[in-house]
């Protein structure tokens, strides 16, 4: 089997693992307030991922960081998994999963448009376009298909939504700087980022839960989410051979996440949602279609080099 295979597998798995997280976000936070959810998962994603690094033989490269290093962990824990997925979940506690799933699927968007000030990117006209239609659709779905009216299903869990694209964006350019071990990188993160987290469901009174079916969703979430959905993209991008084809599977995870919504959920899917989302998608297309031709350019010019 190819590299190329093997990246479309392990991408077509992480995919499949994205689309179902949705719902486990709602059934979770059925019982759960964010903030449980944020504890219970983070404590699953830690043990997951401590785990990866053991069977891996990599244990040891946790404690071979500079010191420097390590308060870049507990720095960017603060941002992830701390402020985005308190976010993130804010918005699934408050939309339903139908609206709050494609509006963070615009992070990919704000990456591209803060990269412009941050890391010197240019913005070009596709960029300004697609940002157009992304945004309408969030517009579209946010108002569920009301977009005369001006009137929000709820303005809170959509600026919820919206800010933690933002908080999502901005740590992946904080970690184009990151020296570290993706993996170890992440656990640290997520291992600096349990004590506030704790911390915070103390001065909340938010330790206290029942034990329902909600604690095996808040698992699940911590375990594939924030954990081996990480692993297998990872593995993805390192063994493609062309990482735009690889990245393209995003794009099949919002569509079949509403499957799961309707199935599982029982939400009953809008029609303000599917133009909204596909909107979004056209949106990130445009988007994906220039890096695509940047890494096509990029090829040639290697194999005309050789």
């Amino acid at each position: 089997m190819t590299n190329q295979k093997q990246a479309m597998m392990f991408g077509l798995a992480t995919v499949l693992l994205w689309s179902t997280v949705a719902t486990a976000f709602k059934l979770a936070l059925a019982d759960l307030s964010p903030l449980q959810l944020l504890l219970i998962a983070c404590v699953a994603s830690v043990l997951v991922m401590g785990t990866i690094l053991v069977l891996q033989g990599r244990w040891r490269l946790v404690f071979q960081l500079r010191r420097g290093q390590y308060a870049q962990s507990f720095m960017m824990g603060l941002i992830n998994p701390c402020l985005y997925y308190f976010l993130l979940f804010g918005a699934f506690d408050r939309l339903p999963a139908q609206e709050a799933q494609p509006i963070n699927y615009t992070w990919a968007l704000v990456l591209a448009y803060l990269s412009v000030p941050f890391l010197g990117h240019r913005l070009q006209g596709r960029d300004i376009a697609a940002g157009l239609v992304c945004y309408a659709g969030v517009f579209v779905i946010a108002t569920r298909g009301a977009v005369t009216d001006l009137s929000f299903s709820d303005p809170v869990g959509v600026a919820f939504a919206v800010g933690s694209t933002l908080v999502w964006a901005s740590y992946w350019i904080i970690a184009t700087r990151d020296t570290r071990d993706p993996v170890v990188g992440l656990f640290l993160n997520f291992l600096f980022g349990l004590p506030v987290i704790f911390a915070a469901a103390v001065a909340t009174d938010s330790l206290h839960f029942s034990l329902t079916g909600s604690l095996l969703a808040a698992g699940y979430v911590g375990v594939f989410e924030m954990g081996i959905a990480f692993v297998l993209w990872s593995y993805a991008m390192k063994k493609a051979e062309n990482t735009a084809k690889v990245s393209n599977l995003i794009f099949i995870s919002p569509f079949l996440s509403l499957v799961f919504i309707w199935f599982i959920l029982g939400e009953r899917i809008l029609p303000s949602t599917y133009v909204g989302l596909v909107l979004i998608m056209a949106g990130l297309w445009l988007q994906q279609k220039k890096a695509a031709q940047k890494q096509d350019a990029a090829a040639g010019v290697v194999s005309g080099g050789g």
